[in-house]
């Protein structure tokens, strides 16, 4: 294991007084780790790896494009993402317009998703990467259509209002409410059951149909293997007669065995042509006796379904049919009155729950539109996914607070300047349960020793007085990451963390305390939030806020994050999919002439507004670093 050298003896001091221990222990070959679950919303299915570090301070590569040589990284793996999750019965639209419950998905599968073309979203085929299970607690959506759909409460659906969470954990997300529409087809129809009536209306059906083709039968191909399986336990002569009173299984079965004989299948479209009127009008009766819309032009030999996904998709399912693929790429998302939320029930129990994570992003869970997770790849090192893992194992420094006092007395510190926030946010919802900050913070502040904070957590405020401490004896450089104000783009690619507008308030009560607060302008997402009219109004709202710089940072892509944002990009936006391989190519970086361009809008617009346009280093203001001791050369960046 890669983790061999992260961990000390344990002493007994996990934390036992704000958590219960896990059950089982971990599979990590992690010697002394402690594995802890908690019971709110907010953490229901994270788990957390307390473990007892041997070094806190961590000395950058010197590869590294930062202007820093030492971090801090109380944290490994980031609280700010969310999982979304299913009961494992929940039917999943597969790509050939088949249903599986979503506990036997398995990652390669093909399945139905949605992405945006246009104005319009649109369902395309994608593919199963990843599949997963957890315990959370669940919670009961039900629709005007009796659509029944159980989820944890950070599962997201979409409406006609958005992506919405069914009970959110952080105030800033958008709650699912009664009324709301959901997208999708609705409710997938029950699957048929193989009863004696199904099998007598299949046969009759078939062998019917057959007989008005006028030809010789070819008798192969799956219906006519059913038929051989059916007809071993039922007379023909029986099963060619027409019931008095059909019940349903009988009109499903019926409808799959004249499918099987005189049925063809387009796309979504589903007809029958037959030369005897008689057979139609038998089909006919059949498809409105289960409620599926029909036409039949006068005179004519042909029998056809509605052309839309949902008649297509009701009529596999209720009859059964496996031979009719069907091909729904390119047909508008749309939604209607009932799917309309009627109910939102707290269950009152934690239940065994799945997700996957898919191409697109997104899947069609019993007929609507689902949001699935996708994590990065930060996780990898430590031989844990690149997927769940990231978002879902959290590894907490339990010691932060008397290492760093050990290495900030050690003899050969020389007291260089510490960033913090460079990998993952120290203030991530994880620290309002573990609170390491507030003592590290006070060892810093107790030694003097300048250091820095990158953050988009408006946690940060809870420590105002420590920070206030700290500026009195040493440099402290404050800011925060705000790349735009667009609130339809945060919850896109950020949703997980403050809203720019939250974070611009914290830059305000830092400002009001006395800190000059830089602003990074990051990430810049080419295409996006590039423009002229974006950058000139986060410029400002930055300005408003009283931040004393802004430091524009356009987006760059580093493997994991670069496989995220690539999928989120194509299936959201995938007009710029060119622009943005003639910019990164197989880098992780833009171009300088890209970089040059935006540095130079923003520092335009830094202008009108009154802002002094910070270089890269000057967000941070910190010395250059002197060598660092012995002790502190065996840290490692974990």
């Amino acid at each position: 294991m890669r983790w061999s050298n992260l961990s000390a003896p344990p002493d007994g001091g996990s934390l036992l007084d704000r958590a219960a221990p896990a059950a089982p222990p971990l599979p990590l070959a992690l010697p002394g780790a402690t594995v802890r679950t908690f019971d709110t919303p907010g953490f229901a299915g994270m788990t957390f790896y307390e473990i007892r570090a041997k070094s806190l301070i961590n000395r950058v590569p010197g590869q590294s494009r930062v202007p820093f040589s030492w971090t801090i990284n109380p944290y490994r793996g980031c609280s700010h993402a969310c999982a979304y999750c299913l009961a494992g019965d929940t039917p999943i639209l597969m790509a050939d317009g088949s249903t599986r419950p979503l506990a036997d998905l398995r990652p390669g599968d093909a399945v139905m998703g949605t992405m945006n073309a246009g104005a319009c979203r649109r369902y395309v085929a994608t593919t199963v990467l990843d599949h997963w299970s957890t315990s959370k607690p669940a919670y009961r959506v039900t629709l005007a259509d009796g659509t029944r759909l159980v989820s944890s409460g950070d599962h997201r659906f979409l409406t006609d209002r958005g992506w919405r969470y069914v009970s959110p954990a952080e105030p800033h997300q958008p709650a699912l409410s009664i009324g709301d529409v959901m997208l999708g087809v609705g409710r997938f129809a029950d699957p048929p059951k193989e009863s004696h009536d199904y099998q007598a209306g299949f046969l009759c059906g078939l062998v019917r149909g057959d007989a008005t083709l006028g030809e010789a039968p070819a008798h192969d191909g799956d219906a006519w293997n059913r038929a051989n399986r059916y007809v071993e336990d039922m007379p023909l002569h029986e099963a060619l007669r027409w019931p008095e009173t059909p019940t349903t299984d009988w009109f499903r079965g019926f409808l799959a065995g004249a499918f099987g004989s005189i049925g063809r299948s387009d796309r979504l479209s589903i007809t029958f042509a037959s030369g005897d009127r008689g057979f139609l009008s038998r089909i006919v009766e059949a498809l409105t006796q289960l409620g599926l819309p029909s036409r039949r032009p006068p005179r004519s030999s042909v029998v056809e379904i509605g052309h839309d996904l949902w008649a297509a998709l009701r009529f596999r399912h209720l009859t059964g049919i496996t031979d009719a693929p069907l091909d729904a790429s390119g047909v508008g998302v749309r939604g209607g009155r009932p799917l309309a939320v009627a109910d939102i029930e707290d269950l009152g129990l934690t239940l065994p729950l799945f997700d996957i994570s898919t191409g697109t992003g997104d899947f069609i869970a019993d007929g609507v539109v689902s949001h699935n997770c996708f994590a990065r790849h930060t996780h990898t090192y430590l031989d844990l996914d690149a997927g769940h893992d990231f978002d879902t194992k959290i590894v907490v420094k339990v010691n932060a607070g008397e290492l760093i006092r050990r290495e900030l007395a050690a003899p050969k510190w020389s007291g260089d300047p510490i960033a913090m926030g460079t990998n993952v946010d120290v203030y991530q919802r994880a620290e309002g349960r573990y609170r390491l900050m507030p003592e590290i913070l006070a060892a810093l502040r107790d030694h003097a020793n300048p250091f820095s904070i990158l953050t988009k957590g408006t946690l940060i405020l809870r420590d105002l007085d420590l920070l206030v401490q700290a500026a009195q004896v040493t440099r402290v450089g404050l800011a925060f990451s705000v790349g735009f104000l667009d609130e339809k783009t945060w919850r896109a690619v950020e949703s997980g963390t403050p809203s720019p507008r939250r974070r611009l308030d914290a830059v305000r009560r830092l400002t009001d305390a006395g800190f000059e607060i830089g602003v990074l302008l990051a990430p810049i997402l080419p295409g996006l939030t590039d423009t002229d009219e974006s950058i000139d109004r986060t410029v400002a709202a930055i300005a408003a806020a009283g931040a004393t710089s802004v430091t524009p940072l356009p987006l760059h892509l580093r493997p994991g994050a670069r496989e995220w944002y690539a999928s989120w990009l194509t299936r959201t936006h995938p007009e710029l999919a060119a622009r943005y391989r003639e910019l990164y190519g197989n880098g992780s970086y833009s171009p300088a002439s890209y970089q040059q361009e935006v540095t130079a809008r923003v520092r335009m617009a830094a202008r009108r507004h009154g802002l002094h346009r910070a270089e890269p280093t000057q967000i941070r203001a910190l010395d250059e670093p002197s060598e660092p001791p012995e002790e502190a050369q065996q840290l490692t960046l974990l």
